[in-house]
C-alpha cells in the first residue's frame, strides 16, 4: 500500500503528515527516517484507543517510555488534566529534547499538544491521531487548547508537532457515527475551497465512510493539503485560515448549549453548523440557491444532521446567540461568521448584529 507524504511548511516549524497502513509497527525506523532523536517519551493516550494498537506500538520501539492514560472528552479537555501531564514531566525530569507523543482523537492530541507548548516552553510533540476527525483536521496547523464554563477553545497555543503519522488501521475500529463526525470536516474542506473534491465526496460518501481503499486515502490525503495551504498562508489565524471555520461558528456554540454532552459531537455539531450557515447566507442572498441545494442534498440524501430542531427549542436561542458572542473571531459587539458565495469561495469577513441571527434562529427553530 502507497504510503502518502504531505509537508506542512510555516515560518515557525516544517514537518511532516505520513498517511498510510500499518505506520505504526515502524515507528522507529519512520522517526530515525524523519530525523527525529529524543532520549525519553511520555505517550498520552486516549483510553478508548484498543489495547491492540498500543501492544504494535510499544513492541516497534526502544526508547524509554511513561505513559498516561487520559479519558478523552470534551469535559476532561481542561486545565486539571493538562496539569496532570505537566505534572510527569515535572517529575521524571524531562527535557525540552524530550518528547511527548499523543495517540487518540482531537481532544487528546490538542491538549497533549497544548502542554507540549508550555512545558518549558516548548517540547517536541509528535501527534498520532486515531480517529477520522483528528486525521483529516486537528492533527494539522498547530492549534492547541482547552475548554472553560465560557466556551469551547478558548484557552490555547498554536503549537507545530514534530512529526503528524496517520495510520489507515485505527479506522477500522470507529463506529458509523465516529465516522461521520470526522467526514463533516472534510466536507467543510472541500466546500471552502475544491469543487472538485465535492462532488468526488458527493459519488463517494459510503465508501470514504466504510474506510475503503484508495477512497479514504484520498480523502484524507486531500483535506490535508487543502488545509496544509491555507495554514501555510496564515498560521497564527489573523486573517485568510479563518475560513476553515466554517460551520464552527455555529457548531461550537451548539456544542457549548448543550454542554458537551454525547447527544452531540463535535462533526455533528459542525454538520449542524454547515446547515445553519448555508440557510443563514441564502437567506442573505450570498449563496445562489444551485450551491445551496447541491449541499444541503447531499446532507439530506446521507441523512446526516442538519434539523436542528432534533437539538433545540427556541429557549435555548438565547444561550446559543452568548456562546457564538464569545467566539475568537468576533470584533466589537458584531458576531464574525464564515458563509460561502458558492462552493470553494469562503469568506471571513462577514460581521452581523446579534438581534439579525437570533430573527433567523427564530425562522428555523420550530418549538
Amino acid at each position: 500500500m502507497k504510503v502518502n507524504k504531505i509537508k506542512v511548511k510555516t515560518p515557525n516549524n516544517e514537518y511532516p503528515i505520513i498517511i498510510g497502513k500499518n505506520l505504526i509497527n515502524k515507528l522507529q525506523t519512520i522517526f530515525k527516517d524523519n530525523s527525529i532523536n529524543f532520549t525519553k517519551s511520555l505517550f498520552v493516550i486516549d483510553k478508548k484507543v484498543p489495547k491492540k494498537f498500543t501492544r504494535q506500538i510499544f513492541s516497534s520501539i526502544k526508547f524509554k517510555k511513561e505513559i498516561f492514560f487520559f479519558d478523552s472528552s470534551e469535559i476532561n479537555k481542561n486545565q486539571k488534566n493538562v496539569d496532570n501531564i505537566l505534572k510527569i514531566l515535572l517529575l521524571k525530569n524531562f527535557h525540552r529534547n524530550d518528547c511527548i507523543i499523543s495517540i487518540g482523537g482531537g481532544i487528546t492530541g490538542d491538549i497533549t499538544g497544548y502542554a507540549a507548548s508550555i512545558f518549558k516552553r516548548g517540547i517536541n510533540f509528535i501527534n498520532i491521531p486515531t480517529t477520522l476527525l483528528s486525521q483529516v483536521d486537528s492533527c494539522i496547523g498547530g492549534k492547541t487548547g482547552i475548554n472553560t464554563k465560557y466556551g469551547k477553545n478558548l484557552i490555547g497555543s498554536f503549537y507545530q508537532p514534530s512529526l503528524v503519522l496517520s495510520d489507515i488501521n485505527f479506522l477500522t475500529t470507529l463506529p458509523k457515527r465516529e465516522m461521520i463526525c470526522g467526514y463533516a470536516e472534510i466536507l467543510k474542506h472541500s466546500i471552502i475551497k475544491d469543487k472538485k473534491f465535492f462532488l468526488f465526496l458527493k459519488k463517494n460518501v459510503k465508501e470514504i465512510l466504510n474506510a475503503e481503499s484508495p477512497f479514504i486515502e484520498n480523502a484524507i490525503r486531500q483535506s490535508c493539503v487543502i488545509k496544509k495551504k491555507i495554514i501555510e498562508k496564515d498560521e497564527k489565524e489573523k486573517n485568510y485560515r479563518k475560513i476553515l471555520n466554517f460551520g464552527h461558528t455555529f457548531g461550537h456554540a451548539f456544542e457549548a448549549t448543550q454542554k458537551f454532552s454525547k447527544k452531540l459531537n463535535h462533526g455533528e455539531a459542525v454538520m449542524l453548523g454547515i446547515s445553519c450557515a448555508i440557510k443563514f447566507a441564502k437567506e442573505n442572498k450570498i449563496l445562489n440557491n444551485e450551491n445551496f441545494q447541491l449541499i444541503n442534498n447531499h446532507l439530506l440524501e446521507n441523512n446526516f444532521p442538519q434539523n436542528i430542531n432534533k437539538y433545540f427549542l427556541k429557549k435555548n436561542i438565547n444561550k446559543i446567540l452568548f456562546y457564538m458572542s464569545m467566539d475568537k473571531k468576533n470584533k466589537n459587539k458584531k458576531i464574525n461568521i464564515i458563509l460561502i458565495k458558492r462552493i470553494d469561495n469562503a469568506n471571513y469577513s462577514y460581521f452581523f448584529h446579534y438581534k439579525k441571527l437570533r430573527s433567523f434562529f427564530r425562522k428555523i427553530l420550530i418549538n
